[in-house]
């Protein structure tokens, strides 16, 4: 990220537009900002057995597509703290319906050859974001590199639901064990689509909190538009429920 003295320069040479709409002048327009603080469960059409309960701070259409996309594939960087701060949003709809308490959150791991290709981990840097703006809210939070992959996944492009989790399995394994008192542990990672990765990160932590009876939940950033916007959250039996307009 650029220094804050260097930006009006930068701006002169490269004007700035906004990364969803190209509204000329700013980082990210209002009416765009707005978009990444509606929050709402995340429900693949073909709901993988053992997905989460998982909120996503968005929908991942409109102006958020290209937003996430800058941020993702096209070195956008200073993105990271306008969607950092849409993660906090989700992990504090999900904590809320866990029923509160400190979290810890878990990055999805990207590939070795994903991080190759874009120079750097997004996820690591949309989860340091995330940390920064929940501690300014005063969410006991921590962040921990619990999962790591191994192997190598074929292009996931038109696979369905079930081929994908087929594709992925036994890619993430636990790298460090997961400690009394670590809190909710929330998968963290920047778009939910058919819901695999999440759901293969949480096959693998379940087993090892369910020994300290922690909870495995997941937030993300967007979401694929399936589910309407969240209208209330609140602890209920078993472990998440959300009642939604």
């Amino acid at each position: 990220m650029l220094p804050r003295v260097l930006e009006p320069l930068v701006d002169l040479v490269l004007p700035r537009v906004c990364a969803g709409c190209g509204h000329p002048g700013c980082l990210l327009c209002p009416r765009c900002a707005a978009l990444l603080a509606r929050p709402r469960l995340a429900t693949p059409r073909r709901h993988p057995d053992g997905f989460p309960p998982t909120v996503a701070a968005a929908a991942y259409a409109g102006p958020v597509r290209p937003v996430v996309n800058a941020f993702k594939e096209h070195g956008r960087t200073e993105l990271a703290a306008p969607l950092g701060a849409a993660l906090a949003l989700a992990v504090v709809v999900v904590r809320a319906g866990a029923g509160g308490g400190p979290v810890l959150l878990v990055p999805l791991p990207s590939s070795r050859a994903a991080v190759r290709e874009r120079g750097r981990d997004h996820v690591a840097e949309l989860t340091r974001a995330a940390v920064r703006e929940l501690r300014r809210a005063g969410v006991p939070v921590t962040a921990a590199r619990l999962l790591g992959r191994r192997g190598r996944v074929r292009d996931s492009a038109g696979l369905d639901a079930r081929q994908r989790r087929a594709n992925l399995a036994g890619t993430f394994v636990l790298r460090e064990p997961v400690r009394r008192g670590s809190g909710l542990l929330v998968v963290v990672d920047d778009v939910v689509s058919s819901g695999a990765s999440v759901t293969e990160a949480a096959a693998v932590l379940i087993p090892a909190a369910r020994r300290h009876d922690t909870p495995v939940v997941a937030a993300v950033v967007a979401a694929t538009p399936r589910g309407r916007p969240v209208a209330a959250v609140g602890p209920g039996p078993g472990v998440f429920t959300v009642r939604e307009r």
